[in-house]
């Protein structure tokens, strides 16, 4: 099953997700596409445990933000390493941020199983930005100026860093509005 899920993976970095097709996939893995209903009742199933397995790697990626000290530390600090490891997490597989973040695959809806490693995930983000004072409707504004810069940097300048080089002047403009009990000295940074 694992190989099965793999397989599909490099095929849609290939093909786009919309590409994945059961023939193809059963010849990555040396099967006939009629063996591979043995393991998936069906292509949806196929996405949904890439799905649970993207979340999966998400969790892990978003991991722990470390305790530091110096210029960037505390709240901004973190704020900062919470959007760059996102940024870095979505931009270094477009084809995985589609299937976890956007509504590509038409009619796909994961089982509550894959939902629950999704929960996981945005629990994850929920204790990290509450850590950092970001509560309430800051989450979904942190949400969408985030994603958004992802959104743009896939769509307008993949591979590049057009986006990314705006991502801590987002995170300092999102701190000041989201968390202003935090000292003015913590909440800028040089623009350079």
């Amino acid at each position: 099953m694992d190989e099965v899920v793999a397989a599909a993976w490099v095929l849609v970095r290939a093909q786009g997700l919309a590409g994945l097709s059961m023939r193809d996939l059963g010849e990555q893995v040396g099967m006939r596409a009629q063996s591979l209903y043995s393991y998936f009742a069906s292509k949806h199933e196929i996405y949904d445990a890439m799905f649970a397995e993207g979340n999966r790697s998400f969790v892990e990626a978003m991991g722990e933000l470390p305790e530091s000290t110096g210029p960037d530390s505390g709240p901004r600090g973190a704020a900062h390493t919470m959007a760059h490891r996102f940024f870095e997490f979505c931009t270094s597989d477009p084809v995985r941020y589609q299937l976890l973040f956007q509504r590509t695959i038409p009619d796909f809806v994961p089982s509550e199983r894959s939902y629950a490693v999704a929960r996981e995930a945005y629990e994850v983000a929920l204790v990290q930005l509450g850590a950092i004072g970001i509560t309430g409707p800051g989450v979904d504004l942190w949400t969408a100026v985030v994603t958004g810069l992802v959104d743009q940097q896939l769509s307008n300048d993949p591979g590049g860093d057009r986006w990314a080089r705006l991502v801590d002047r987002a995170v300092d403009m999102l701190v000041a509005e989201l968390v202003p009990h935090l000292p003015e000295n913590t909440r800028t940074r040089s623009r350079t």
